[in-house]
């Protein structure tokens, strides 16, 4: 009887793993440091040593886990082939091959934005739906695509990345992806900032974003909840470049609800208001009732959407 399943979600400082039982119940969780040197040729060997201990610890036989799922930083194909990793170090290599050399369980990968968004629709703010869109907002704008209960990860593993999606011609600066106009440089914590910096450098208006040394994401949310008409214009024009992408996104993908998690969602339910809105005055009229919800399993979603990977095999 298969009893456990191991996820793992590798991030570019930390990476975290959970035990869980195979109908998603998460027994413990822990996290180990991500070591990057030597082009991270050292991370999946770490990754099985920690897996193997909690395994030993527990008194788990591997004939009992179902296997492993991992969560990656960057494109992953179908296959487990990495399209590489910059923030490790990693070239393209199948890292379902390389993980079955170390440990003989069951393995298989996705991107960590669609692996968390799996994790949400499973275990989380998705729960319930069968297809759905997960929305990341934090330094970056993530995505992931889940339907009929599966990811939707494209041919080279870079289904969902929302936030490369063009929404203006006239910028002038790259996006980290290399192009110019993407709705990341807009509707993330980063994005909000450089624009809140930029309309401070040339507005008359009074505003309270003037006294902060460091400006954050939070900040500006803050000031536009207080009434300061700087601030509120910023995160109107925030969740409208974010609330016409996702229009655009449910004319192909028609999901039934929208997930949306990241840093940027702790502004809660001004933020989903706003988005909504101008959601509905862009969406073709047989979506415009899409459901809205907040995430609700945090840095945890991935580890979740790691095990139901392997959990739907």
């Amino acid at each position: 009887m298969k009893e456990y399943i191991l996820g793992v979600d590798i991030g570019g400082t930390t990476i975290k793993l959970g035990l869980f039982k195979t109908e998603g119940i998460l027994l413990e969780k822990w996290e180990i440091e991500t070591r990057k040197e030597d082009q991270g040729k050292y991370i999946l060997k770490d990754i099985v040593e920690t897996l193997e201990n909690k395994l030993n610890e527990k008194n788990i036989s591997k004939d009992s886990v179902l296997g492993i799922g991992i969560g990656v930083p960057g494109p992953v194909k179908d296959n487990g082939t990495v399209l590489r990793c910059v923030n490790l170090g990693w070239e393209v290599f199948n890292i379902v091959e390389e993980v079955s050399k170390l440990i003989k369980l069951p393995i298989k990968a996705g991107n960590d934005a669609n692996v968390a968004a799996l994790g949400e629709i499973w275990q989380g703010g998705g729960k319930g739906y069968k297809n759905a869109v997960m929305v990341t907002l934090g330094t970056g704008v993530g995505g992931g695509i889940v339907i009929d209960g599966k990811i939707i990860s494209g041919s080279n593993g870079a289904g969902g990345e929302i936030g490369h999606i063009k929404v203006s011609d006239n910028e002038t600066e790259n996006c980290g992806c290399g192009n110019k106009g993407c709705l990341e440089q807009y509707a993330s914590a980063t994005g909000i900032v450089n624009l809140a910096n930029k309309a401070l450098s040339i507005t008359k208006i009074e505003s309270k974003l003037k006294e902060f040394e460091n400006l954050s994401a939070k900040d500006i949310f803050d000031s536009a909840e207080a009434g300061d008409e700087l601030a509120l214009t910023l995160v109107d024009d925030f969740s409208n470049n974010l609330g016409k992408a996702l229009a655009n996104i449910s004319c192909v993908i028609d999901p039934e609800i929208f997930v949306i998690g990241g840093g940027v969602s702790k502004n809660g339910d001004v933020l989903i208001d706003n988005i909504f809105k101008h959601f509905k005055e862009n969406a073709f009229h047989a979506s415009r009732n899409t459901k809205f919800k907040l995430a609700k399993l945090g840095n945890d979603a991935g580890i979740y959407g790691a095990a139901k990977l392997i959990y739907e095999a």
